[in-house]
Parts: C-alpha cells; sequence; structure tokens
C-alpha cells in the first residue's frame, strides 16, 4: 500500500510539473526512482498515464481522468490526517498561488510565522501575474488582485488598497507633469500586465474622467512596471501595496494626488466545487490578521 500511495504522490507531482526530473527534485529523490515508479503503476493499471517525448511529458487522456481522482483522493487523506491529529496540526503540501509583487513584499516575509507555526506544513508556492488554473495547477488558495472573473468562485476578500499613479523625479522633470486626467494620454503610461491600451476612470467629487492609457513598452509583470517607472520610462498606475516602497524612498512621486483612481481589490480564491483545505484557510486567516496588524503600505501615511 505504501509503494502505490508513494506511486500517487509521484504521478500527482509529474502531471503538476510535466517533468520527470523537477517532480524526483521535489520529492527529494531520484529521476530513476520516479521512472520506475511511474511505470509499476501503468503497469498495474493496465493504461499509459503518459505521453513522453524527448521535450515534454503530457498527460494521456487515461492519465487526466486517473489524475482528477487521485488529486481528490490524497487531498481528503490530507484533511482525514490533519482532523485525526487536532485542530491546529496542519500537514501536507499547501500550494499557493500570487502574484510576483505580492509574493516578494508581503506573503514571503511573513511566511516564517506562518511555517513556524504549522512545523508539518509544506509549501509550495506558485509566482506568476499571469492567472493560474486552480484546478490543472493544484492550487489551494490564490490570492488575487482585481475583480474575480467567476462569480460562482468561493472567495474571501483579504483586503483593498487605493490605486495611485507614479513616476520618477527625473521622469516628470524631463517631461512634465500631468495636472489633469486627460493629460495622461500624452505619457507613457504602465497600467499593469494587461494595462497596455486600456482605460483608466478617474474621480475627483461629482467629476469624473476616463482615460485611455498606452505605452510603447509592454511588461508582463507588475514589478516590471514599477521598475520601468522607477528608471525614467513613464508614469505606472498600481496599486499603492505594490509600490509603497518605491514611494518611501523617493524614487517614484505620486502625481494627480487629488484624483481618486479606485481601490484593487485582494481575494483568497478556491477552486470551485472543492472544500477549502484546513491550511489554505488558515494561511488567509493568517495573512487577514497580519495585514491588519501591520500593513505593508502604512508608509505612505507616515511619511
Amino acid at each position: 500500500m505504501t509503494d502505490r500511495f508513494d506511486a500517487m504522490n509521484l504521478f500527482i507531482r509529474v502531471a503538476r510539473t510535466r517533468s520527470f526530473s523537477v517532480a524526483a527534485r521535489e520529492r527529494g529523490v531520484s529521476q530513476p526512482t520516479v521512472s520506475r515508479a511511474i511505470a509499476g503503476l501503468e503497469k498495474e493499471l493496465g493504461v499509459v498515464l503518459f505521453a513522453r517525448t524527448p521535450r515534454a511529458v503530457t498527460l494521456t487522456e487515461a492519465g487526466t481522468d486517473y489524475f482528477a481522482r487521485v488529486e481528490i483522493v490524497l487531498k481528503a487523506l490530507d484533511e482525514a490526517t490533519d482532523a485525526v491529529r487536532g485542530s491546529g496540526v496542519l500537514s501536507g503540501m499547501l500550494r499557493i498561488g500570487a502574484s510576483s509583487s505580492f509574493s516578494q513584499r508581503v506573503l514571503i516575509p511573513r511566511l516564517p510565522n506562518f511555517m513556524s507555526a504549522h512545523p508539518r506544513l509544506r509549501v509550495n508556492l506558485l509566482s506568476d501575474d499571469q492567472r493560474l488554473d486552480l484546478v490543472a495547477e493544484g492550487i489551494d488558495v490564490a490570492l488575487r488582485f482585481g475583480v474575480l472573473e467567476d462569480a460562482s468562485a468561493v472567495a474571501r476578500r483579504v483586503h483593498a488598497w487605493p490605486r495611485v499613479a507614479a513616476a520618477s523625479s527625473g521622469f516628470l522633470s524631463a517631461v512634465g507633469r500631468p495636472e489633469c486626467p486627460p493629460e495622461l494620454a500624452n505619457f507613457q503610461v504602465f497600467a499593469g500586465p494587461s494595462g497596455s491600451g486600456s482605460g483608466v476612470t478617474l474621480r475627483k467629487g461629482s467629476q469624473i474622467s476616463s482615460v485611455k492609457v498606452d505605452s510603447r513598452l509592454i511588461v508582463s509583470t507588475s514589478e516590471g512596471c514599477i521598475a520601468a517607472a522607477v528608471a525614467g520610462m513613464g508614469i505606472v498606475i498600481t496599486s499603492s501595496l505594490s509600490c509603497a516602497q518605491e514611494l518611501w524612498e523617493g524614487s517614484l512621486v505620486r502625481v494627480l494626488e487629488e484624483w481618486d483612481l479606485g481601490d484593487v481589490e485582494l481575494n483568497a480564491v478556491y477552486a470551485v466545487g472543492r472544500q477549502a483545505k484546513p491550511s489554505a484557510r488558515a494561511l488567509t486567516e493568517f495573512i487577514i490578521s497580519e495585514i491588519e496588524r501591520d500593513p505593508p503600505d502604512v508608509q505612505l501615511s507616515s511619511k
């Protein structure tokens, strides 16, 4: 039973990473060990689980079906183990999806305290500014900014930060400062990974102004957009959280401060149709309490 259980876990790792060698490193075993385990599992089941080529490892139709069923079983076993050990004792693997900016600036600096409180728990952080498929990637909780695309998604609101516009003082000295929202159209503006050619709405009292912004440089990450603004390439529009350090240090300064650009909301999102793992719920509550206790963008109001 143990050999089969180990083989199932290795199968899940290979399916998620699409690599025998990566799965081996993650599990702390040799690649031949993984290959033998998968081959033995395929022989026992009488089907081919993976299509193997020199450049890729992909699930077959039978492998895809087996993955969906086995993943549910293994997660249920983890939850059963947690329940038997008692509340507060979390174990197994927690897979988290988060943007690069939130991972670097908020999550990772706070993870040591969370992991110290749960020494039996292992954490796999997938840091990516693109929205990952929770089911396909086996993500237990995704910390996502912005409007939820799926109205049926199971989510918990974590926090919201004001959206700000900022640029380097050198850039503003060289090309000038926008004095009103329509003037943003005359500047290179980085409005996030999908912000090229997008519209921005600003409000001040009863005034509402919508402006289409664009830039010659398209950057795929929020951190890249901020770095481009620091380098004097244009104006960045992002959450106050994402550029708090740069505003505090003075490498960026706000523009159009009297205008409200709306808020950027952060939600903890769980896969639809599944009960959230205890460890995923625990992480969500931990992040909420940490942000309330020590707001990561407190520098904005204290400078």
